[in-house]
């Protein structure tokens, strides 16, 4: 089972991100991201860090970091190892907008495995939901986290949040994804919507 993290960010981190000025997503990518207490994160850890502004959530999904980032504006305000999909099931890159969420949610395409704070990505079975955290990829395509994080996460969300699923490390950078790129990709899977909706609820 996850373990919330026993780290937190450091009094002077964190009153850097709450201080910050408005910063270009590039840049809050490649310095908050790159902070020691974010990249030295062990397994199955999280830090968190919210001051509930109305500025709008954003999630960065880093593959090769095997890391997630959370945004509020361009001010990182938490961060969480995951494990994405393993050789053969990997996880989808792109932008994703969440599409449906589900706090007790269990699956039907894996013997009725438990997804907890479900927040699904795509209608073919992709989401971020609590569970194992080994440190590197061994789901069948989710985003495994923390439970004590997915739980955070899956409060300051709603349905249409962005999510960027990146092969870029948080070295290389990443502009952050907005609601526009979002709703774009959520246009080119009506089709699927459609055809999942006809469907029993995965």
């Amino acid at each position: 089972m996850a373990q919330r993290s026993t780290r937190w960010f450091s009094a002077m981190t964190a009153a850097a991100l709450m201080m910050a000025l408005p910063a270009p997503a590039f840049a809050a990518a490649a310095s908050d991201a790159l902070a020691p207490e974010v990249t030295s994160l062990a397994p199955n850890r999280f830090l968190w860090n919210d001051s509930g502004s109305s500025e709008p959530v954003s999630i960065v999904v880093s593959i090769p970091d095997q890391k997630a980032y959370v945004y509020r504006g361009t001010m990182l305000i938490g961060a969480s190892t995951v494990s994405t999909g393993k050789d053969g099931k990997e996880t989808p890159v792109g932008v994703f907008p969440i599409l449906q969420k589900s706090e007790k949610h269990k699956s039907n395409l894996y013997d009725s495995a438990p997804m907890p704070f479900m927040q699904r990505l795509t209608w073919d079975g992709v989401a971020i939901h609590a569970g194992m955290n080994p440190g590197f990829p061994a789901s069948h395509g989710c985003i495994r986290v923390p439970t004590d994080f997915a739980k955070k996460l899956f409060a300051i969300t709603s349905r249409g949040t962005p999510v960027l699923v990146t092969d870029a490390s948080a070295a290389e950078g990443w502009t952050l994804p907005t609601n526009a790129d979002a709703a774009a990709m959520q246009s080119e899977t009506a089709t699927a919507n459609e055809a999942w909706l006809q469907t029993a609820s995965r």
